[in-house]
Order: structure tokens, then sequence, then C-alpha cells
């Protein structure tokens, strides 16, 4: 299969804090790679590099065989990458819909003629008809998570980022999600997946990338991740 994602030699500074240290890694079109650590191992560091909220200190970034490592989040999102955020950002006195509305206009560039029929199939998609005349500042949770899901589908993107959308989900509501990712792929996205819930991890991606202190610990198939030994030290305290 195809790269659709090239990262090399990617760091990134605060100062003399650093955060991600020569992190190299490929994604291959079409999977979903998960990405765990335990907390501050630099995992959404790394999204804000991936997405162009944050300038690396050195290394490069190729999204599609192009080279994006100076290009701000504006022009990656016409391109074709998304993220969503650990903590819901929606505009909250605005619909769902409207939401979706904004981000297919320009995230996504289409027009005022194009954006209602994508609009009403990532609505399908997601789950969200009933709630597409609701304010999304009103939205429970579990609603809250699917919507900004559901924003981030609506810009078009190849490549999707999704930071912990599991987390606070009862088991239930994660299996919920599981599905509805599995069904994102299955419509031709691909997906690099931030979690703490191991259970999506091991059921719902294809690889796994562990970090520690910002750099890559291992990569490979979920269950051969989990089960080495230094990953289980500083990620399952075992």
């Amino acid at each position: 299969m195809q790269s659709i994602l090239s990262v090399s030699g990617l760091s990134k500074s605060f100062g003399a804090l650093r955060v991600t240290q020569d992190v190299s890694f490929e994604v291959t079109e079409g999977e979903i790679l998960g990405v765990i650590g335990p907390n501050g191992a630099g995992k959404t560091t790394l999204f804000g590099l991936l997405a162009g909220n944050l300038a690396p200190t050195a290394g490069h970034i190729a999204f599609q065989g192009r080279d994006i490592t100076p290009e701000p989040p504006h022009v990656r999102a016409r391109l074709g990458i998304a993220r969503t955020f650990q903590v819901p950002r929606p505009f909250t006195h605005m619909t769902v819909y409207d939401n979706l509305r904004v981000a297919a206009r320009f995230g996504g560039g289409l027009s005022e003629d194009e954006a209602p029929g994508w609009i009403a199939k990532v609505l399908a998609m997601t789950g969200m008809r009933a709630e597409a005349d609701t304010l999304a500042g009103r939205l429970p949770l579990l609603m809250r998570k699917r919507h900004e899901l559901a924003r981030a589908l609506a810009m078009r993107p190849r490549l999707l980022l999704i930071d912990e959308v599991a987390a606070g989900l009862t088991d239930q509501e994660v299996n919920q999600f599981i599905q509805l990712v599995g069904t994102i792929r299955k419509s031709g996205v691909t997906i690099v997946w931030i979690e703490h819930v191991m259970k999506t991890m091991l059921t719902a991606t294809d690889r796994l990338l562990a970090l520690q202190g910002g750099q890559v610990l291992a990569v490979g198939k979920p269950q051969e991740v989990i089960n080495l030994p230094q990953v289980r030290q500083v990620y399952l305290g075992a």
C-alpha cells in the first residue's frame, strides 16, 4: 500500500524543554494507526505538528508525497488533513448544521451549492441528523464527541487525526465509536487515532505507535506492541 503520510526526524522544543525527539514513522493509505503513551509522552504535540498548529524545531512532514512542513493549518486542511480535539471546540452559539457548514465551506473548500449535500452525508454517517438544528453548546457529551468528528469530516479529509474521542464514555458508547471510526475508514479516510482507552486501540487499529518521552518506543501490530516489556513498563505500569 502507498504511504499517505511520512514523518521524518520530527522534533519540537519549547525553550529548553524538548517535547518530541526525532520522531519518524509512516502511515499507509487506508489504515488506522493508533498512538499510545503515558501523559506527557508528546502525543498531542505530535498532532499539533501534523495539523500545522505547531511548527517543528527540526524534521519534515510529507503528505501524499508533498513536503508540508512549512504549510499553515488552513493549507493542510485544503490538502486533506483534518483533526479533532480532545476537548470539543464547536461554535457553541451556532447549530450543529451551521458548524458543519463552516467546516465544509472554509475547511473543505466546498461551494455554497456543494456544501448541503455533503453535510447531509456527514450527518447521516455520524448519526446526527436529528441534532442538525440543535445549538452545539447544548449537546450532551456523547453528541459533542460525535459533533467533533462530524465537523472534521465536513472538511472532506483524506487523513483524519482523532484525539481521544472515547475519553469519558461508557463501554457501550465506546463500542459505538469503534463502529463509527470503522465506517469512516471504509469511506476512504486514513486515520491516526490517539487514545487512552486500550479497547479501542486493540480492536480498531491496524498498527500502534507507542511514544515515551517524546520518542518512538515501538511501532507494530497492536497486540505485539502492547506485549513488549518496555511498553508495558511505561504505559501499563507492569
